[in-house]
């Protein structure tokens, strides 16, 4: 359905209407309980902060830290760098979080209040797509970690790493199959356990870096510690201006995974400020502070080992001591566990479930995710960079858009005002049904700033492959750095445009007892939801 308009054009407010009984029927078309609204939010900012501990503390956390640090930048710009992306970061988890917070519900749901009851699916499937592949990649990695364990302690596992089936050696299908078996128990044990494995895996792992730290610095000396990683002649200052940008550009863009359906998590935060705690000391405090451990580390192996390793399994594996080998590669195996669980397992359990919640239940929607991840086979494609490129790239390059709509049709068009029940209800009557139960103007955006968010990801490198690749080739691979942006912003500007020109998303009543305005303060609306 439209939006009603008066004769100058804009949306008039709606209110809201219950139903005959006074209640609200929510939909099993649409419903289960794990995506109905939360009626115990029970997270504080320690839970929000170790949150994003698991996220940053990983394997890929560490290297891609460290090489920012490799790009012949100075130290000091390198953190300016730090700061200005991981605030970015900051900003649009919050902006995401609000929305889910106050409703308590998960991303795909709040979706169905831009996108349609049917129309949130499409977000809701790239998204969980793109986690069901980083997935398959981390469970790899974290395999990796445990090959060094097993290989220290049982030697004769060495004999298992000929390559057999399908491109990965037994030894590897060994260490991946115990992982992904400790994963799914993990995720089937529900949020509450996960809650309590995310408080105690990401200070678990920095304890470890700090011992790490210690360790190589004192082996090192702290004389021969630079925390400049970079071995080629210094930038200018004019030089090194697009690097730091692009250095921006590849913190946001290694976020935007969880920052996308950061919802999942916000909805059981106790409050928005303590989301917004919780960011704080989780994304600026934290990032920086574990991006000094990784240089440090990283720094000191070229006096104690002689070559720079801005791996950290090949780092403990350096080492070469039973107790570090032991502590190190089980401590980064956790670590990568916790990333895997809180950006990968549940995002697509929720995105799964969302599409068919009577047949789909979370649980189930985690297990299809984790039984794909093995069916793409990481093990082949991960160190492929044109299979990552042309994949994960096109995948990727739809968050920016996806974030881009959220944020519009929530907070320019809608105001912050939701009704809950409403995203629960298939009654051609419902504000969310709009055509069919889809927004066309959101996915309209999603085409249009799809498409060019795509083109900016995979063209340029394309052309300059087709060019030749050399010295006189056609070079503007850095455009794909920002697709993000590209795709962030023009997702935002098409879907305000659109919905200037031919309103679908309703202005809501602000006083309406069942709608949930961002803008108050509190606990959200409470739904009137009753049993189908």
């Amino acid at each position: 359905m439209s939006a009603p308009t008066d004769s100058a054009g804009d949306r008039t407010a709606v209110a809201a209407t219950p139903a005959t009984d006074g209640h609200a029927v929510y939909d099993p078309r649409l419903t289960n309980e794990d995506l109905a609204p939360l009626r115990d939010q029970r997270w504080s900012s320690y839970n929000i902060f170790a949150f994003w501990m698991s996220d940053v503390h990983s394997v890929g956390g560490y290297v891609t830290a460290g090489s920012l640090f490799a790009l012949g930048l100075a130290s000091w710009q390198v953190l300016v760098s730090l700061v200005v992306g991981i605030c970015i970061v900051q900003v649009f988890c919050n902006l995401v979080a609000k929305p889910s917070q106050r409703t308590g519900v998960p991303y795909p749901v709040i979706n169905r209040a831009v996108f349609g009851v049917l129309g949130a699916n499409i977000p809701a499937i790239i998204r969980g797509l793109i986690a069901v592949a980083w997935y398959g990649v981390q469970t790899f990695l974290a395999a990796e970690s445990l090959n060094i364990v097993f290989l220290k302690f049982v030697p004769s596992s060495a004999a298992l790493l000929a390559p057999t089936f399908l491109g990965m050696s037994a030894l590897g299908y060994v260490s991946y199959a115990i992982l992904w078996v400790a994963q799914a128990a993990l995720f089937w044990r529900g949020m509450e356990t996960i809650r309590r494995f995310i408080d105690w895996a990401g200070p678990a792992v920095y304890v470890v870096m700090i011992v790490l730290a210690v360790y190589l610095v004192s082996q090192a000396g702290w004389e021969n510690i630079s925390l400049n990683l970079s071995s080629g002649p210094q930038l200018s200052f004019a030089a090194s201006i697009p690097v730091m940008l692009s250095a921006i550009a590849l913190v946001v863009s290694y976020f935007s995974g969880p920052m996308l359906n950061f919802g999942d998590f916000a909805r059981y935060g106790r409050s928005f400020a303590a989301v917004k705690r919780g960011n704080l000391l989780g994304l600026p405090v934290n990032f920086l502070f574990f991006s000094v451990l990784t240089v440090i580390c990283a720094s000191a192996t070229v006096p104690v080992f002689g070559e720079l390793l801005t791996d950290p399994i090949r780092t403990v594996e350096a080492i070469d001591t039973p107790f570090a080998i032991l502590l190190g590669g089980l401590t980064f195996v956790t670590a990568t566990v916790g990333i895997n669980i809180v950006a990968n397992f549940i995002s697509p359990a929720f995105d799964f479930s969302n599409v068919s919640p009577q047949k789909i239940s979370w649980r189930a929607g985690g297990m299809i995710a984790a039984v794909g991840s093995v069916l793409l086979t990481p093990w082949n494609w991960y160190g492929n960079a044109d299979a990552i490129h042309y994949t994960l790239g096109v995948l990727g390059a739809l968050i920016g858009p996806l974030l881009g709509i959220l944020i519009a049709g929530y907070y320019v068009i809608g105001r912050q005002r939701v009704h809950v029940d409403d995203m629960f209800t298939m009654a051609t009557t419902g504000r969310y049904w709009f055509s069919g139960g889809y927004n066309r103007n959101a996915l309209a955006a999603t085409a249009i700033a799809g498409v060019v968010s795509i083109a900016s990801a995979v063209l340029p490198k394309t052309v300059f492959d087709l060019s030749g690749g050399g010295a006189g080739a056609v070079d503007v691979r850095w455009i794909a750095s920002y697709s993000w942006f590209i795709g962030c912003a023009l997702g935002y500007a098409v879907m305000v445009l659109l919905e200037r020109r031919n309103p679908q998303i309703p202005l809501l009543d602000p006083t309406d007892p069942q709608v949930s305005v961002g803008q108050a303060d509190g606990a959200p609306a409470t739904s009137t939801r009753a049993t189908a």
